[in-house]
């Protein structure tokens, strides 16, 4: 019988943003390889700018669900209307916020490119992001029927 080894919610955090940095730095010098609007001077500066991304990803998601929340609890199509729109804005927007501010900590040394990039950068973080977690998870999943059938 397998011992089972339980985590803390500061370890799932850890490890959720260890997983998702790891995974940013590899999709982002992919950008690197492959798009020449996307420039990062160096490995180091790829690995800083994978943990400014995922910082800003998690406040802007955080944003973007408190304000759905927010318009979420009032009646009303109107309030539908513009919980969407809402929701839209701050995705759309967040986009030039990260080409500012990676701009304002990294200089000319780190370039995301231009705005489409961005945003297929952005997806591109997402999806890998959770298709780890994804796999992560059906891995746990194969563990415990293992463990139910013992």
């Amino acid at each position: 019988m397998t011992a089972r080894i339980g985590m803390t919610r500061a370890q799932q955090r850890f490890a959720s943003w260890m997983t998702d940095i790891l995974v940013y730095v590899v999709v982002l010098n992919l950008f690197v390889e492959f798009f020449p609007t996307v420039i990062a001077e160096s490995f180091t500066l790829t690995i800083l700018t994978a943990v400014l991304l995922k910082g800003m990803l998690v406040a802007i998601g955080g944003l973007e669900h408190r304000v759905s929340e927010y318009f979420g609890r009032r009646e009303g199509a109107v309030w539908k209307v513009v919980r969407i729109l809402s929701v839209w804005a701050i995705l759309f927007a967040s986009k030039f916020v990260i080409i500012e501010v990676v701009g304002f900590v990294f200089g000319g040394y780190v370039q995301l490119g231009h705005f489409v990039e961005v945003i297929a950068l952005v997806v591109a973080l997402l999806v890998a992001g959770q298709s780890v977690k994804a796999v992560y998870r059906r891995l746990g999943k194969g563990d415990a029927e293992v463990a139910e059938a013992g």
